[in-house]
């Protein structure tokens, strides 16, 4: 590739593939820019800092937008404007991923908004975005003006085949078990998000290890980029911390009535409640101060903070004791129930301490996957799992847009630590829609747990039950000193360093989630939080189980029933009909709904077992073929002197020599076949003109084809096949010809749910 003027172009090597990073063509403007290539995906990235700061702002406003171009693979939009539309869940995943590594390490109390902006420019369809991403805006930030405690790095690690894999490509990835992504600095892992099935803690730990290892070439060569031509970081900025004489008078004035009131041990309103109170008095007691301008009440407010802040971890740290009066290990009382809802194919609420999910399943035909228009290797969706958080289940009242980026992330993950149970041969989409009632920290966590029962709920065979725990982390960062909390609520979420999400079966992990507020973590405390996260698995999952302890045998009587049948893929087009003329028949006669996969299988579903079973029958008629020997029950279509012409299978004609029709000699075909009567016969030829014989005598006789065909060709030489009248019919017919409709072979592959 030929560099423009002023381009610089570094390069380290990563899973045994070549990573470059360029800068100084794209984006002049920005405060950082860089252009990331690993193999033929390109991802160009940028970071720019507003000098102002936006008034009433309490918040550090950074925004992580993900543009995913669908001309990096080469494709059109499928939708009508032919235009990319909003950010698809795959796109605001990975804003997500990208923001949570890059919060911590900027200043505390820095407000200056910052925008980071990630577009795919080439994607070749192998090299995952994941890591990719992390490092794009790292690189941007830290050759850019914007202070930030950086730069970061990420990698992939895939297990595939007995061994943990650097950064593995797509293909790879169809075969992993582990879909790990870790971003850290050359000192200690930030964040982590992971997928698995069922591997035990210790082999997860080692991912961990290898994803730290694996990203510090990267670290080195984004430091050397800072080094080389990062621009000066802009020092005139605002932080907004309060002061230091501030704080100790606030904290002199409420520091032993937050000490107080968290010794009762409250619930979370008696605790919000308790607090308010305190903060009122306070502002109104230094109501003066602020008005000579002693303090402003942004001061005042954050000192405030500060001081329950520090009440709270104090306590943990010193006394092991937490804000609502657990110990550390301790887990919230649980409580389950399922069918709660009469119409739905299955519901699950869960409730532990003062987070209440309801989670209800929904079952749904193969034609219900979700279909993606993304450049991610995935194409459709079969399970989804969709998470909601009401402004209610906070006792909040504010508008109701969407679900935020937030939810999305929740429902991603508790779909992630499912997806490995849901067994591959079950024939349904299924929807999960997880709706939190109330919340008290955990919600995510809390919907695994209410998702697996309503699955069970509705018969879903799953392969084990999943349960899911939240852990948390005070970490004094003078001394080192260090308290894991299991089942953190919100207060433990809000004031600790980090919240670690672990869902899992009996046997291993099947989803992991880990963000830090602070600028590292140590192994050990890693080791310890999974293995603390464990034994609080197993506490949830035994109460979780206690209403329903496995899948229940039969399917909700309000989900549909989906019967198959493999069919040769070429006759698939005789299935669908001219423009699906044929289908959409099928459909309407029976009430069913038919998808039809491209390996052949037919799916149907309907409400009617019954209905189904014809529609079922109807289509393995239309694709069977004619087999020698095979007996069919068919109708008479044609009467010629010479034999009946049957119809034995749609589109599908044979001839019975009217020396076959009978096991007596028969001298009119009239006297034994006539339009529209039904015969039991046996397939004894097909010529290679595709020409079919058929013998009812065969059926009558006992006969195999190949004596049926002897005696085919004396008859229709003369009729010395005909017999005399032996006074009865065989074989189950009578002597007009009229048997009962034999049970046709099951020999085709049906599988029922």
């Amino acid at each position: 590739m030929q560099l423009f003027d002023g381009a610089r172009v570094y390069t380290t090597e990563v899973g045994g593939r070549e990573l470059s990073i360029e800068t100084g063509v794209l984006a002049a403007q920005a405060g950082g820019a860089v252009t990331v290539r690993y193999g033929d995906t390109v991802l160009f990235a940028t970071a720019t800092m507003s000098k102002e700061v936006r008034p009433g702002i309490n918040f550090f406003p950074m925004t992580v937008e993900f543009e995913e171009r669908l001309y990096a693979g080469g494709r059109i939009p499928g939708n009508y404007p032919r235009r990319e539309g909003r950010p698809s869940d795959q796109s605001i995943l990975l804003a997500r991923l990208v923001d949570r590594p890059l919060r911590p390490l900027f200043p505390k109390g820095f407000r200056n908004e910052v925008q980071i902006i990630i577009s795919t420019l080439s994607s070749d369809g192998e090299n995952l975005f994941d890591p990719l991403v992390i490092i794009a805006a790292s690189a941007a930030l830290s050759i850019s003006d914007i202070p930030w405690g950086g730069p970061i790095a990420a990698s992939s690690i895939g297990y595939v085949d007995g061994e943990l894999v650097v950064n593995p490509t797509a293909s790879q990835m169809a075969n992993s078990t582990l879909d790990l992504c870790a971003a850290g600095t050359a000192d200690n892992i930030l964040m982590v998000e992971a997928g698995a099935h069922e591997l035990p803690e210790d082999m997860v730990l080692d991912a961990l290890k290898l994803a730290y290892e694996s990203m510090q070439p990267v670290v080195q060569l984004i430091q050397q980029m800072q080094t080389e031509l990062g621009k000066a970081k802009y020092s005139d900025y605002q932080v907004f911390l309060p002061g230091e004489a501030t704080k100790q008078r606030v904290s002199d004035m409420m520091k032993e009535r937050v000490h107080s009131l968290l010794a009762g041990g409250p619930s979370k309103q008696e605790t919000n409640e308790g607090l308010s109170a305190i903060r009122q008095d306070i502002s109104e007691s230094l109501a003066g101060a602020v008005e000579d301008e002693e303090m402003s009440v942004e001061d005042l407010s954050d000192s405030m903070d500060a001081v329950v802040k520090e009440a709270v971890r104090k306590r943990i740290l010193e006394q092991s004791v937490r804000p609502d009066g657990r110990k550390p290990t301790e887990i919230r009382p649980i409580s389950s129930q399922v069918g709660r809802l009469p119409r739905t194919h299955g519901s699950g609420l869960f409730m532990r301490g003062e987070t209440h999910v309801l989670s209800i399943a929904t079952l749904g035909t193969l034609g219900d996957v979700q279909r993606l228009d993304t450049l991610q290797p995935e194409v459709e969706k079969r399970y989804m799992h969709h998470y909601n958080f009401p402004p209610f289940s906070t006792g909040e009242a504010y508008p109701m847009r969407g679900p935020k980026r937030r939810e999305i992330g929740h429902g991603a993950l508790a779909e992630r630590a499912l997806v490995p149970v849901i067994p591959e041969d079950f024939p349904y989409t299924l929807r999960v829609v997880s709706e939190v009632v109330s919340s008290n920290g955990s919600t995510s966590m809390g919907s695994v747990c209410g998702s697996t029962l309503a699955l069970m709920d509705a018969g879903v065979p799953i392969l084990a039950p999943v349960s899911g725990i939240a852990m948390g982390l005070i970490q004094d960062q003078e001394t080192g000193a260090y308290v894991v909390l299991s089942d953190i609520q919100g207060m433990e979420d809000a004031l600790g360093d980090m919240d670690f999400k672990v869902a899992g079966t009996a046997h291993g992990i099947t989803a992991l989630q880990m963000d830090l507020k602070i600028k590292g973590l140590d192994f050990e405390i890693l080791r310890q939080a999974l293995s603390q996260a464990r034994d609080g698995r197993m506490h949830i999952m035994e109460k979780m189980l206690e209403p329903l302890a496995e899948p229940r045998k039969e399917l909700s009587p309000y989900a549909p029933r989906i019967l198959s049948v493999q069919i040769d893929p070429e006759q698939i087009g005789k299935v669908i009909g001219p423009g699906g003329k044929t289908v959409r028949a099928i459909q309407d006669k029976y009430k069913v709904k038919v998808d039809i996969e491209e390996d052949g299988t037919v799916y149907i579903a309907g409400s009617d077992g019954f209905l189904a079973e014809q529609a079922l029958e109807e289509v393995r008629n239309m694709t069977e073929e004619v087999e020698v020997g095979k007996i069919y029950t068919g109708t008479v279509v044609r009467v010629e002197p010479y034999g009946a012409f049957v119809n034995i299978l749609p589109g599908q004609d044979g001839m019975v020599h009217i020396s076959q029709l009978a096991d007596y000699r028969v001298d009119k075909v009239e006297d034994v076949a006539n339009l529209g009567d039904e015969l039991t016969v046996m397939v004894i030829d097909v010529d290679p003109g595709g020409k079919v014989r058929l013998s009812r005598q065969a059926v009558l006789e006992g006969w195999t084809a190949e004596e049926a065909r002897e005696r085919d060709r004396g008859g229709s030489r003369g009729g010395g096949g005909n017999r005399g009248d032996r006074g009865g019919s065989r074989g189950g017919g009578d002597r007009n010809g009229r048997s009962p409709r034999r049970e046709r072979s099951r020999s085709d592959r049906r599988d029922r749910y």
